[in-house]
């Protein structure tokens, strides 16, 4: 029998396996969070949370496209990428329009509410990030994943932000403001990811 550490094949296969195994947890995280921040974004009445748990739902989708492709090929893996940049848009543009929903119709959340939840999606997040983190480099779709979970971190944070700042000015702006932040970084993203996956596909073809 082949020595697997010398078998290519057997490398990728256990690359692959490790890769699985992974994006199952994160996912599994992140749809348990999804849940915890919707229905305390809604009873909160926080843009900021609802934004920061439409991540996490939009994230559990990724996770599961990337569980899907991990073991196909380059242009699969490729076009998944495009499927999340599309979903990473599309949340952009929803938070962004509950921005202005809040700044129409205004309304003082519950800060506490944002800050311990908030709290609760950082440490979440940050164990998926160092659960992801071996694996970044992988290909386009761990690299992807990895962003994802990266930009996560800065939603959290900002959410912190929000919920001092609701605090310290008794007004809901601050929650309003970085509910826009999210929704620009959404957009941000999904352009990388997009361009990146337009040029893997391009590569591929060619």
């Amino acid at each position: 029998m082949a020595d697997c550490c010398n078998d290519k094949a057997c490398e990728i296969e256990v690359l692959q396996d490790r890769q699985s195994s992974i994006l199952k947890i994160v996912l599994a995280i992140n749809a348990v969070m999804f849940f915890v921040e919707l229905i305390a974004g809604l009873l909160a009445g926080s843009v900021s949370l609802i934004a920061d748990s439409l991540d996490m739902l939009g994230d559990a989708l990724v996770y599961g496209f990337s569980i899907y492709v991990v073991a196909r090929g380059a242009r699969m893996k490729a076009k998944a990428a495009l499927l999340k940049g599309g979903i990473m848009a599309a949340f952009g543009l929803f938070v962004f329009g509950q921005a202005i929903y809040k700044m129409i119709l205004p309304h003082v959340p519950v800060f506490e509410t944002i800050g311990l939840i908030g709290l609760l999606a950082l440490a979440a997040n940050s164990l998926c990030l160092v659960l992801l983190w071996r694996h970044r480099g992988d290909d386009i779709n761990m690299s992807s994943v990895w962003l994802c979970s990266r930009n996560d971190i800065i939603a959290n944070m900002s959410v912190l932000c929000a919920a001092v700042g609701v605090w310290f000015t008794g007004s809901g702006w601050p929650d309003i403001l970085v509910g826009l932040g999210l929704a620009a970084l959404f957009l941000r993203s999904s352009i990388f990811v997009l361009r990146g996956a337009k040029e893997e596909l391009r590569v591929i073809q060619t």
